[in-house]
């Protein structure tokens, strides 16, 4: 079932590569105004390091708004796009190398797809402002969850390598829910890998199985979003090209670093961005309050 399972890896790449690069270029004299250097430095960055267990979506966040390479109700969708391929790669090298309960993963990968396609849909169609909010809730759940982890309040003590019974329905349960909750812009990575030590199971079973939903889930919801128009070409290409060389750097030449400061300066960034975003928010409903008739 694994290899069942990695070459529907490799078909969903090539189908998605097809497709993205079928719209970059039907758009190819209008793709934005994001800067290819800035967008492939954060592309490069974000992903050789959410190899490595710091995740991608928080950070990524954090630069594009401070950079200002695209509205922030696009957001969502240029950081799905981008990040596809990338995550598909991952799952491609983490699935061979660590071993998982083929029906565990299959639940797990089905429950998170679905939950991508439902979020997607209704993302896709909501004002600025109102993802502006819900990103800036979803960058505070984050960050709950890495901090939780740097305090050792949540930690990996099984050694189990598939689950079964009542924990698997949760767990397919919730990654349900952390699959929709990716179209917003959380990263699934932090709290999948929370669940996956809460419920028993091997601290290194959470790459495949997070990795593994990503990969599946983010070509759907990235598919929504570009039938949707809801991201940013240049920026999502920029960033999608220099990540693919940074997850093989990451995966087989440095494998691992010590990145206990570097996880609090992301902590604080993330952070900082969801005060930002909310902040945002309020001064937008402040300004269309006092613009509103008497």
């Amino acid at each position: 079932m694994i290899t069942l399972i990695w070459s529907a890896l490799v078909i969903l790449c090539l189908w998605f590569i097809y497709f993205f690069v079928r719209d970059v270029w039907k758009h190819r004299t209008d793709l934005g105004s994001a800067s290819w250097v800035t967008t492939g430095i954060i592309g490069f960055v974000v992903n050789f390091f959410d190899v490595l267990g710091i995740g991608a979506f928080a950070p990524q966040t954090a630069l594009l708004k401070f950079t200002r390479q695209t509205p922030d109700r696009l957001i969502p969708g240029t950081m799905n796009v981008a990040n596809t391929i990338p995550v598909l790669i991952q799952a491609l090298i983490f699935i061979r190398i660590i071993e998982v309960d083929p029906f565990t993963l299959v639940c797990m990968i089905t429950t998170a797809t679905l939950g991508a396609v439902i979020g997607a849909g209704f993302i896709s169609h909501l004002s600025e402002n109102r993802i502006r909010m819900i990103m800036s809730i979803a960058l505070l759940i984050t960050a709950g969850f890495m901090f939780a982890t740097k305090m050792n309040w949540i930690q990996g003590q099984g050694n189990e390598i598939g689950l079964h019974g009542w924990k698997l329905i949760i767990a397919a349960a919730i990654n349900f829910v952390l699959g929709a909750m990716m179209t917003a812009g959380v990263g699934l990575y932090a709290p999948c890998m929370a669940m996956v030590f809460l419920l028993g199971l091997s601290p290194l079973v959470a790459f495949p199985i997070m990795m593994g939903s990503c990969a599946f889930l983010m070509p759907a919801a990235s598919y929504t979003f570009i039938k949707s128009n809801a991201y940013e070409r240049k920026a999502a290409l920029g960033m999608a090209l220099p990540s693919i060389v940074a997850v093989f750097i990451a995966a087989f030449i440095v494998k691992s670093l010590p990145l206990d400061t570097l996880r609090w300066v992301v902590i604080i960034i993330v952070l900082y961005t969801s005060a930002s975003m909310m902040f945002s928010v309020m001064r937008k409903r402040s300004d269309d309050h006092g613009s509103s008739p008497a």
